[in-house]
């Protein structure tokens, strides 16, 4: 009879809201995390391209169950946009395939920007990880192939010109919605305008609920490996972790107590006293001592766990 295989890794869980370098991909970030960390599991909430930077949130062990809840959230992005030429990939890595001598005023783009407000449709770049007939739009792309990628609702929650540096370019923030292609904004913005553009500069800011000063640079990590005691070097790692349950923010919370959690955890639902209990909700989450419990649904009172976590 085989013996059960032996996870690999320490059963950490947190968030950790990595300041991801340009040049970086999101794939690669989540491995060097999860080695530095010596983690069993780990996974992102929202790639960011190799050549944009910024906020990555990385989810440790049971903090994986809550990735969903992160990626939904609204999303904040400073990006430059350079006219002139539309490229491939929308970006800087593409190569040039429409060109113009056009160029826009700040009027011309200001005057753009209402038309990109609120709920649009959007086509994603050539280059997306959108699935065609199963397959990733980037590896038709990269096969030379051009593909119809159906337009989609995304939401634009602000939208505001930063200013323009030069007649080259202009820089930009933008609040929004899950799915929405920065790239693609780009790309729309140089065909409206026409003078073609792509995105040369693009940073991530806040992935809610995590704003900008949670976010930790690389080299604040990796310079932890000069500690020689594993265990100290992992305490000091650890210290730079977010609690799991605070993915969970825009959620009721409950909180239970130890007796109640126990049943939780073992997959039992529990009866919610008290004033303040609420009677009904879609999705809430528990916690006990200030640790998250279990992820469920209130009906009738009644708080009836779908996913635990450890205590």
């Amino acid at each position: 009879m085989s013996k059960p295989r032996k996870s690999k890794g320490r059963p950490v869980s947190g968030w950790l809201i990595l300041d991801k370098p340009f040049d970086f991909g999101s794939t690669e970030a989540v491995s060097k995390i999860k080695w530095l960390f010596k983690a069993q599991k780990a996974g992102h909430a929202g790639t960011l391209d190799p050549l944009a930077s910024g906020m990555l949130p990385i989810a440790l062990g049971d903090a994986t169950k809550t990735v969903p809840y992160v990626m939904d959230g609204r999303k904040i992005y400073e990006f430059t946009v350079t006219w002139g030429e539309e490229r491939a990939t929308d970006d800087l890595e593409g190569e040039v395939t429409r060109a113009s001598e056009q160029r826009p005023t700040a009027g011309d783009i200001t005057a753009l920007l209402p038309g990109y407000t609120g709920v649009i449709q959007q086509v994603p770049p050539q280059f997306s990880a959108i699935k065609i007939d199963g397959e990733r739009a980037y590896d038709i792309a990269r096969d030379g192939e051009t593909v119809e990628i159906p337009s989609r609702e995304v939401e634009i929650h602000r939208l505001t010109l930063v200013g323009c540096p030069d007649a080259n370019t202009a820089r930009f923030e933008v609040e929004c919605g899950k799915g929405t292609y920065v790239r693609a904004l780009a790309r729309d913005f140089g065909r409206d305008l026409g003078c073609f553009g792509h995105v040369s500069e693009l940073r991530r800011t806040y992935v809610a609920p995590f704003g900008e000063d949670a976010m930790v640079p690389l080299a604040d990590l990796t310079a932890l490996e000069e500690i020689e005691d594993e265990a100290e070097r992992l305490a000091a790692l650890d210290a730079f972790l977010i609690d799991t349950g605070e993915a969970l923010s825009n959620l009721p919370q409950i909180v239970v107590s130890d007796d109640q959690a126990h049943r939780l955890r073992m997959g039992n639902p529990i009866i919610l006293r008290g004033r303040d209990a609420p009677v009904s909700a879609d999705e809430a989450y528990a916690t006990a001592r200030g640790r998250l419990v279990a992820i469920g649904e209130v009906d009738g009172g009644e708080f009836r766990p779908k996913r635990v976590f450890a205590g």
